[in-house]
């Protein structure tokens, strides 16, 4: 059975399963041998035919009033109020998103054969060409007279926005208090940066972005900084197709982040962003939107939760929908499981996503995410990537591996960061690239707070205690972990501020370096000690995260 057929059941399914229940489903797809619409890679020659009907369509979005449903403004509205970011629905939500967006194009654009182009950015690590033409760019004069100003931004959409909430219905209200939206103006908030308790504005915070400063990266500066090639590189990938669990409890096992009680909530404990949401998705928005080369801010719009407002959301986003097909396809090969199991499947299919918009410009209404964990949901399939079948055959040792219990942690409260204790020989086997995974390290940081603007921050391995600035060639360097959407006051003060909830503690799946510097082997036996430690990554004034938790982990 073929993998689009596979998926293809899973989705009947599972609509029918909501039939059953009364819910309302979706059509199943028609039955096929392969996908009605392919997704192509973006630098192909159909994924630039793609393109062109792309731009097309974002006109036609940009063209349309404030009060319909497929503005191009309003469509990224509902990635600000609705998107989950840090748990286990981040990949079906934006499926969901991404196809019903894909549908608007394809109506608008007028090319029937429309599918959304994928950026792989880790074969093209830098903004495509294509994406500074015209509409494609919202740096583009058809943008300005919405993103002039936050003036005319506040203008043309505020009075919609609000016509729109005034008319939502119990159950959207419901999830928007859950995420921390409890009144129209503490979701606006979002948009400007605003505090109430400091009558002041944070710069770092605003979703709006100036149709000049929409976007960091330009025509003359297309190229993704050092860190964010780390974070898209063939070995941060592998890591992250690597587990071999839909969801587990530790993330470093785990594809996809936190398990939580929406979509919409923070989980009991800390936030745990797997690998792959942790590293390339968060870390390409931030290199987009700026973080690092404007801080504090104001970032552009790819860096809070108005990101869709830049064209190139997505195809950044296709990109992660493609792995995790990719990911999908590795288990298959494996005779694993692609979805959780038991009562864990019913909980992630139940959640209902209630702010969609379809190819019609008609409001979806009442739909489960179990609609959308299957690409048949929206009949389509990959072009494969260049690095597919490295990706999918990397790791084939992983089945029936048992996971090693997460080596000895000294902390040090207050200190210089924390040491594991790990055998010489499992180090040894890590830079040889003989374990069934690499050695991934979990680590907790305190999620900044107050009126704080810092959100990225570097891992460092075994530095001496007086390096406090590192660069990715650094033998020190691990990775850069990225926190993407507004920063302040986020740990449940929502009289002064709303947006996507997330826990004050996160925890960060980080793949270890391959590099025998980063261990400082020379004269070394059994064990060794390696030491963690985290800085800001950009901002050498400000202070280092509070190390709540490290452990290594390896199969």
């Amino acid at each position: 059975m073929s993998q689009f057929e596979q998926t293809r059941r899973i989705f009947m399914a599972t609509t029918a399963a909501a039939a059953a229940a009364g819910t309302t489903a979706f059509a199943a797809a028609p039955a096929r041998t392969a996908p009605k619409y392919t997704r192509y890679n973006l630098n192909s020659p159909k994924g630039q035919e793609m393109l062109k009907s792309y731009a097309k369509g974002v006109a036609a979005m940009l063209a349309l009033p404030a009060d319909h449903p497929q503005n191009w403004f309003r469509n990224a509205f509902v990635h600000l109020m609705d998107c989950p970011h840090g748990n286990w629905w981040f990949y079906v939500w934006h499926r969901g998103f991404i196809g019903y967006f894909e549908e608007t194009i394809r109506n608008l654009s007028g090319n029937p054969e429309f599918a959304l182009p994928y950026w792989d950015w880790t074969e093209t690590p830098k903004i495509p060409a294509g994406l500074f033409d015209g509409p494609l760019t919202p740096t583009d004069a058809a943008f300005a007279p919405t993103t002039g100003n936050l003036n005319i931004f506040t203008s043309k959409m505020k009075p919609a926005m609000k016509a729109y909430w005034d008319k939502l219905s119990s159950a959207q209200r419901s999830q928007l208090i859950k995420r921390g939206y409890k009144t129209f103006d503490l979701m606006w908030n979002d948009v400007t940066g605003y505090s109430p308790s400091a009558d002041a504005g944070i710069s770092g915070n605003m979703a709006y972005a100036i149709t000049c400063g929409s976007r960091y990266l330009s025509p003359d500066n297309p190229n993704f900084d050092a860190k964010t090639l780390d974070a898209v590189s063939p070995r941060k990938i592998a890591a992250g197709l690597s587990p071999l669990d839909y969801y587990n409890e530790d993330n470093t096992k785990s594809f996809t982040s936190s398990k939580t009680p929406s979509h919409n909530t923070a989980p009991s404990g800390a936030t745990k962003f797997s690998v792959l949401e942790g590293f390339p998705h968060n870390k390409v928005h931030n290199c987009i939107g700026g973080v690092g080369a404007v801080d504090p801010g104001p970032y552009g719009s790819m860096t809070n939760f108005l990101s869709p407002v830049d064209p190139i959301f997505f195809m950044h986003h296709a990109n992660m929908d493609r792995l995790w097909d990719v990911w999908t396809r590795k288990q298959e090969k494996l005779g694993l499981p692609i979805l959780p199991t038991g009562p864990d499947l019913r909980t992630l299919s139940e959640e209902p996503f209630l702010f969609f918009v379809n190819g019609q410009g008609e409001y979806v209404g009442y739909s489960k995410a179990g609609a959308y964990l299957s690409t048949a949901a929206f009949d389509y399939g990959y072009e494969p990537a260049r690095d597919d079948g490295l990706l999918l055959t990397a790791r084939p040792k992983l089945k029936g591996r048992k996971a090693a219990a997460p080596y000895a942690v000294m902390a040090q409260p207050d200190g210089p960061g924390a040491t594991a204790a790990i055998p010489r020989g499992v180090i040894d086997d890590h830079l040889a690239d003989r374990l069934p995974a690499p050695l991934i390290a979990q680590v907790t940081i305190a999620r900044p707070g107050g009126y704080s603007t810092t959100r990225e921050f570097d891992v460092l391995i075994n530095a001496p205690p007086g390096v406090t600035h590192v660069e990715a060639d650094s033998p020190y360097y691990a990775g850069t972990v990225s926190f993407v959407g507004p920063i302040m006051a986020m740990h449940g003060d929502h009289g002064d501020h709303g947006g996507m909830e997330m826990s004050a503690d996160t925890t960060f799946a980080v793949p270890l370096p391959q590099r025998p510097q980063a261990f400082n082997l020379l004269g070394a036996t059994a064990p060794v000690a390696v030491n963690i430690r985290v800085i800001p990554a950009h901002d050498r004034d400000a202070a280092a995260p509070i190390l709540k938790a490290v452990s290594v982990h390896s199969y």
